[in-house]
This record gives structure tokens, C-alpha cells and sequence, in this order.
């Protein structure tokens, strides 16, 4: 009899409880969806280095012009165009007025106009786009055609009209990129839609007598918030952008209320002396452009299902 032989006789115990651990199945802990994504989100070092920036930039936008003891309006004219001291951190403009208030309180306007500028026409996307997904016909196509001869055209005539129209300022610029930018989002939910019409849960749901609202807006929708939510966060630098170039054309922003495309066309005129009154914001439109789009890849990796582990 061999040492292991005897070994398992004299050990009878030792013997069933290997056999048992042996059989026992692996456990692995049940993790949602929204808590891999989150998990995923987190070990993306770039994309949360892009949400760290964003935030940064909120919180300074916010607290800045509310502790400074200048005003964005302020005049100074006999300290005009100086250079970043302690007193003026990103020093004066041409005015006197203190550009380190005048660059937070222009992040404020301009991140309000790329947020809001993205929800609003992501949202009405959402709506169309999944009405013309779930009926379909003769609906579909009159929403599907009036959308391609839409989107022939640039966005940016739209915008421009539309600001002709309603004047220059916040306000008339959320809308014009909510009445330009709802296409994309609306293509995309409508093929979503499309696949997720035939689905057992939207039939099932169907026989218990759902409503055609219900299906759409309880059942459907919410399974494709996650390349709306990509979407949202990748078209956020798109509406910075675009705000940046018209405050520097003269159609976004205009006076007093400043903003990085308007501080940035205020800083050209004198940039071969003063650089840095161009530099500072054309920094900070670079670094928050950046930083959504670090955020917004991370964030589309985190939603595939395909990379989940």
C-alpha cells in the first residue's frame, strides 16, 4: 500500500472534504450593469483624469467670482494691460478689468451653453428618434427624409440664421444648437429602436396592455441611454467649440457678459504684445475640449457590453 493510500485511510475526513471542495461551484458576486460600468469607469486612469479637469473646472467657475474682490465689469483704466501679478493672477485687459474673474465668469457662461446645448437637443432626439423607431411606416419615413435634407446643409448657417433672428447672447444660443442639434441623436435612437421593438420584454409588455408611450419612454428608451449618455458627453466640446467661434466672430456672446470665445477675440487684437490675454483662454477652451473627450471615451468603453469581465 502506497503512502498516499494510507494516508486517505487514516484520514477518512480529510478525504470527504476534499471531494466536497472539490465539487463546491464557483461563487462569483452579482454585479449590476451600472456597477461594472462604474467599477470599469473608475480603473480608466485618462478618463477620470478628464472628469478630475472637469470638475475643477466647475468648482473654480463656480467659487472664483464669488470670492474675488473684483468684478467682471470692474474698470481700472489707469492699470491697463498689466501683467499676472499676485494682485491679478491672469493679469488686465485693455480696460483694467481683472482677467482672472473675467476667465471664470466666461467658463461659466461657456460651459452652461456646451452643457445645456448638448442635453437639450440630445433630449429631443430621444423623443423623435424613438417615435419614428417604434412606429415606423409612413411615419418613420416622413421623420427619417425630413432629417436627411436637414443634415445635408452644415449646422453652423443654421445657427448663424437662427442668431440673426433671436440676437446674441446665452439664451439665443442654447436654442439655436437646440433646434440645429438634435439629428444625430434622433438617427441613433431610431436604430436602437428599431432592433429593440421585436424583443420578447416589449411583446410581453405589449400583452399586458402597456401603452404605446409607455413602451416607449419605460421600456425602450432607457435601453439606449448608453450611447445617448456617450454621445451627450463626446457633443459637449463640439458646443463649446462652436460658442467659442461665434463669440469670436461676433455672433455668441456679446458684451458685457464675457465668455472664453469672446475674452479669446479680445485677446487677438493684442496678442504680438500682451500674448497672454489670447493664451489664458484659448487654454482653457484646449484643456476642457480635452478633457470631455477623455471623459466621453472612457465612458463609451465602460458601456460596451462587448469589454465587460
Amino acid at each position: 500500500m502506497s503512502r498516499s493510500e494510507q494516508f486517505m485511510i487514516e484520514n477518512p475526513f480529510e478525504r470527504v472534504g476534499a471531494t466536497d471542495h472539490a465539487n463546491d461551484p464557483i461563487v462569483r458576486p452579482t454585479i449590476s450593469f451600472w456597477s461594472d460600468v462604474r467599477r470599469r469607469l473608475i480603473a480608466n486612469r485618462v478618463a477620470m483624469f478628464g472628469l478630475i479637469c472637469i470638475i475643477l473646472i466647475l468648482i473654480l467657475a463656480i467659487i472664483v467670482p464669488e470670492l474675488s474682490s473684483y468684478s467682471y465689469m470692474d474698470q481700472n483704466l489707469s492699470n491697463t494691460n498689466a501683467a499676472p501679478s499676485r494682485d491679478h493672477f491672469f493679469g488686465t485687459d485693455s480696460l483694467g478689468r481683472d482677467l482672472w474673474v473675467r476667465v471664470w465668469v466666461g467658463a461659466r457662461v461657456s460651459l452652461a451653453v456646451g452643457i445645456f446645448g448638448s442635453i437639450i437637443p440630445s433630449v429631443i432626439g430621444i423623443v423623435i428618434g424613438g417615435i419614428s423607431g417604434y412606429f415606423g411606416g409612413f411615419i418613420d419615413t416622413i421623420i427619417m427624409r425630413a432629417v436627411d435634407i436637414i443634415i445635408c446643409i452644415p449646422s453652423m448657417i443654421y445657427v448663424i440664421l437662427i442668431m440673426l433672428v433671436f440676437g446674441s447672447g446665452p439664451i439665443p444660443l442654447i436654442i439655436a444648437f437646440a433646434l440645429t442639434g438634435w439629428m444625430g441623436a434622433a438617427r441613433d435612437v431610431r436604430g436602437l429602436i428599431l432592433q429593440l421593438k421585436e424583443r420578447e420584454f416589449v411583446l410581453a409588455s405589449k400583452l399586458l396592455g402597456a401603452s404605446h408611450l409607455s413602451l416607449i419612454f419605460k421600456h425602450l428608451v432607457p435601453n439606449t441611454l448608453g450611447i445617448v449618455v456617450v454621445g451627450m458627453t463626446m457633443s459637449v466640446p463640439g458646443a463649446i467649440f462652436q460658442e467659442a467661434y461665434l463669440s469670436f466672430i461676433g455672433l455668441g456672446i456679446s458684451p458685457p457678459i464675457p465668455s472664453w470665445g469672446q475674452l479669446a477675440n479680445l485677446g487677438t487684437a493684442v496678442f504680438r504684445i500682451y500674448p497672454y490675454q489670447l493664451l489664458i483662454p484659448a487654454l482653457l477652451i484646449s484643456i476642457t475640449m480635452l478633457s470631455f473627450n477623455l471623459f466621453g471615451d472612457g465612458l463609451r468603453d465602460a458601456l460596451d457590453p462587448k469589454l465587460r469581465s
